[in-house]
């Protein structure tokens, strides 16, 4: 029976098969926006303009796989003896490289399932406690995972439209699914149950789980697929915990993804998975923080607030900020402050992710911290109480709902009541949303009740402060005006 294994390794391509050739002859680039759809990908692999990548691992070729892979069927590895089981494995892991084509259900069914039954079967091979995998194994193994993960991406929604990357709602659009996932599915859940098996050491696995893997790995994240990305996301995690020596280059990477997307592209795709690995990461950080993690904190997290479609990344993001200060708290002024310098200025809808975000980083800020970043931070949040947008304002106000956050600013009334007094009585005067209203009037009372000698001195000033401010006004006014009959003049 082996024999005839030995001879199917040497058998011809078929005609049905042989336009996947040249896809599993090493191109495992990921690129995007190389094809416009599946049927132009196989186009591509008839061997117009390809071009060869080297192969992620450099064990030679077993010489039994000289030739191409075809698509057949073969005895099942716990029907042969255990001597021949690497042998047979080895081929039917060849073998899957071979691609098939999605864009048609008629084409290759017979094909596409005997793809699809050895794949789970290798899964299952894996998983079981008598799956053995010798290096060699290993080799053919990620091969074929590389051959069938590494490949043209569709081109994004807004290339495809001709729309500015900004000008869409990626909330709002219909998600690309990918017609190759049933194939694409179970080589993931190969690689994942490869990487986590114990049977795997990681002196022998990191001959082919090595930084070029990796980093293709983490281009893959630009798949607008959300069922690849969160098996990607599963695997560098699981990667990332196993691989010790590849935690420096993940991180290193993650963060130069977040330059290229701040400075470069402005693709959120991706951005969020990225950051829960992140969420992960940090949680693991030891105390005190490395400088480090501190100055990508600063450059490269941080400066995720400014995107215009943080809505997509915001719960993730706003956990990874929270993380680094619960970890090590005299980040909180950091914190804040890079908050108030990307503070939106007229998308209501991301100053409430903002508030939201600082009610959790407050919560987490000592006394010390807090005093440090008082004024400016007090300065908007009474910006954000005068707020003509009631959903902004009453999300501001619900700021005093939280114990921790009135303990703080009982500490430091004497500086924080001149500066939301004024805010208050704006509301209570002339704000159009009774909520607003009423929420106000509860803030003011409180005020009240913690220090009413406080209280009423602000109360005996509020008129002086509002003729400054008209003054003030009226000056700016008149400068306008001056500057106008210059113009004319």
């Amino acid at each position: 029976m082996f024999n005839k294994i030995m001879k199917l390794g040497q058998k011809k391509f078929n005609k049905s098969d042989q336009h996947h050739q040249d896809i599993n002859s090493g191109n495992n680039n990921v690129v995007r926006a190389s094809r416009t759809t599946p049927a132009s990908a196989s186009s591509a692999s008839n061997g117009e303009s390809q071009t060869a990548a080297p192969s992620p691992s450099q064990t030679p070729i077993h010489p039994m796989f000289t030739s191409a892979p075809t698509l057949e069927v073969l005895p099942l590895l716990k029907d042969v003896s255990s001597s021949d089981r690497p042998l047979l494995f080895m081929k039917k892991a060849h073998m899957c490289s071979c691609q098939c084509d999605f864009s048609d259900t008629l084409i290759m069914p017979r094909e596409k399932e005997i793809k699809r039954q050895t794949l789970l079967e290798l899964v299952d091979f894996l998983h079981s406690s008598s799956g053995k995998v010798n290096e060699t194994m290993q080799s053919e193994l990620i091969r074929m995972v590389s051959a069938n993960i590494f490949r043209c991406l569709p081109p994004a929604h807004h290339e495809n439209t001709g729309a500015p990357p900004e000008g869409n709602d990626p909330e709002e659009e219909e998600p690309y699914l990918e017609p190759w996932w049933p194939h694409l599915q179970l080589v993931y859940e190969l690689l994942l149950r490869y990487v986590v098996s114990s049977e795997i050491e990681p002196k022998t696995a990191k001959k082919f789980i090595n930084h070029t893997f990796v980093s293709r790995l983490l281009d893959l994240f630009d798949s607008e697929d959300p069922r690849e990305r969160e098996y990607l996301k599963t695997v560098l995690h699981r990667i990332y915990g196993k691989f010790i020596f590849h935690r420096p280059f993940i991180r290193g990477s993650i963060y130069n993804i977040f330059y290229k997307f701040l400075y470069e592209t402005e693709r959120c795709i991706g951005i969020g998975e990225l950051l829960e690995i992140l969420g992960s990461v940090i949680n693991g950080f030891t105390v005190p923080m490395r400088e480090e993690h501190r100055l990508y904190l600063v450059k490269a997290i941080l400066p995720l607030h400014k995107s215009k479609g943080i809505s997509i990344y915001h719960q993730q993001l706003s956990y990874c900020v929270t993380q680094f200060v619960e970890k090590d708290y005299k980040l909180a002024d950091t914190v804040i402050r890079g908050l108030l310098k990307y503070w939106p200025l007229t998308n209501c809808q991301k100053e409430v992710l903002f508030l939201g975000e600082l009610e959790e980083v407050l919560d987490a800020t000592e006394s010390l911290e807090f005093q440090q970043c008082v004024v400016p931070l007090f300065t908007q949040i009474g910006k954000c109480l005068n707020s003509a947008h009631f959903q902004v304002a009453e999300r501001a106000l619900f700021l005093w709902n939280n114990e921790h956050i009135v303990g703080l600013i009982a500490q430091n009334k004497d500086v924080i009541f001149p500066i939301i007094f004024e805010a208050l009585e704006k509301n209570m005067k002339g704000h159009w949303n009774q909520a607003v209203h009423g929420l106000s009037e509860n803030v003011r009372r409180m005020f009240m009740e913690m220090d009413t000698e406080l209280f009423e001195e602000c109360e005996k000033q509020h008129p002086e402060n509002e003729a400054k401010a008209c003054e003030l006004l009226e000056q700016r006014e008149l400068i306008w005006k001056r500057l106008e009959e210059a113009a004319a003049n």
